[in-house]
């Protein structure tokens, strides 16, 4: 891990950049990819399966007796676990519903808005070393809470039963197909897989470059969700052990994470370092948190102020502020893709089961974007409604307005109404 023992602003571009890509023309083999989904279907997605995953399924979609059946090898605390943080999840997302408008912005002018689910949505749940079962939680109970009328999951091959368990426990169908060519699949349609509207879930590299290619030829998606990033800021009340622990939950996602630390003072940072040398040990995934451990950093900074300013320039996906008066703290943040406040809030709550949303911005992209909301699954409609009299009271500013921009024919609609009206018109 990097230590920077000061910092100034004029350097916080240079010190606080994000890992670069290891694959070398990641861009050009995933426009291939798409392009291959594109032209072949399924024939180019068994290809893809059988060259990237070294396997092909019988077929694309598994069918919902075998997600059933899997429920039989889910131990039962797992599966009182996955029930709890549905419920809290549920809680927090059915909160969000967006609630319609209806204004009379002036006597005879009436302007409402209301919400409609987007019909067809795709779920991208990752399963490669690390199959993410929470995904689907994050996912599918704002698809189903804003009324979602096909739900299509893709996963790669090789899904384990406390995956396919998570997955019957929801109303849609799920497809055996990962990677990009799994993006490309739910954005364009093949025989098996269903065109969606829109698509969601996060990924590796490889997922979000197709997302984001996706997204220039017009596909919506969520937001740019790839590799997992944390991090914490700490001051002389913050618990080093706790603060390594947080660092190492997100390190052990992948070698492409990045975690950084922000702190107070060297001391921290060096017992935090001690701690996280001690507990990587006893990590089965140690050699994945090493790697991405390499490419972090840990900044002293000169004091909370100056951290919050640091955290804001960085937009993490996932912010920790272990500091004294961590909620008027938060106050300050800007930009952040979710915030855990003090000593007792670790950033894995907010992945399994506290409610909050776990698919969030990363690489920066949190300064623009927010995480997965249940208003992301639907989309406003506005309604207008105007009377006669309210025509005659807005005419004028139509007219002048389209005379600006020289739209006559924007004006002859106002005209056409307002000049000689038919007595029977209502």
């Amino acid at each position: 891990m990097k230590i920077v023992s000061k910092i100034i602003p004029a350097e916080y571009e240079r010190i606080l950049q994000r890992p670069k890509e290891v694959q070398e023309g990641l861009e050009q083999k995933v426009s291939r990819i798409i392009e291959r989904v594109e032209q072949g279907g399924d024939e180019a997605l068994r290809e893809l399966c059988r060259e990237i995953d070294g396997r092909v399924p019988q077929q694309f979609e598994i069918p919902p007796y075998q997600l059933v059946l899997a429920g039989s090898d889910v131990d039962g605390h797992l599966k009182s676990a996955i029930s709890q943080a549905i419920e809290n999840i549920r809680t927090f997302h059915q909160a969000q519903l967006p609630m319609p408008v209806s204004v009379e912005t002036m006597p005879g002018i009436r302007c409402s808005l209301h919400y409609e689910p987007i019909e067809k949505v795709g779920l991208y749940i990752p399963g490669g070393t690390a199959p993410l079962l929470s995904t689907v939680l994050m996912t599918a109970i704002p698809a189903s809470l804003a009324g979602c009328r096909e739900i299509i999951a893709c996963t790669p091959p090789g899904a384990p039963p406390e995956l396919l368990y998570t997955l019957s426990l929801f109303k849609m169908r799920v497809f055996s197909i990962g990677g990009a060519q799994a993006i490309a699949a739910m954005a364009l349609g093949t025989e098996s897989i269903p065109k969606t509207d829109k698509v969601f879930g996060p990924g590796n590299a490889w997922v979000t470059a197709a997302k984001m290619q996706l997204a220039g030829r017009g596909l919506a998606i969520d937001m740019p969700a790839g590799p997992s990033e944390l991090m914490v800021i700490a001051d002389d009340t913050a618990i080093p052990s706790y603060i390594a622990a947080d660092l190492l939950s997100q390190a052990e996602h992948g070698p492409d994470s990045q975690v950084v630390l922000v702190a107070t003072s060297m001391d921290i940072i060096r017992a935090t370092m001690d701690e996280a040398g001690r507990q990587i040990e006893k990590l089965p995934r140690r050699e994945v948190a090493r790697q991405a451990m390499r490419q972090s950093l840990a900044i002293c900074a000169d004091n909370v102020q100056q951290a919050l300013d640091i955290s804001n320039y960085y937009a993490p996906e996932h912010l920790i502020l272990s500091v004294r008066e961590a909620r008027k703290a938060a106050g300050q943040i800007r930009n952040a893709g979710s915030v855990f406040l003090g000593n007792f809030t670790p950033e894995s709550a907010g992945d399994y089961a506290s409610g909050t949303n776990h698919t969030l911005p990363t690489g920066g992209f949190a300064r623009a974007w927010s995480g997965i909301t249940t208003s992301a699954f639907m989309k406003a409609i506005s309604i207008q409604e105007i009377t006669r009299e309210g025509l005659l009271k807005l005419a004028p500013a139509i007219l002048q307005m389209a005379g600006a921009e020289q739209l006559d024919a924007h004006a002859s609609a106002v005209l056409q109404r307002i000049q000689k009206p038919p007595e029977d018109v209502i």
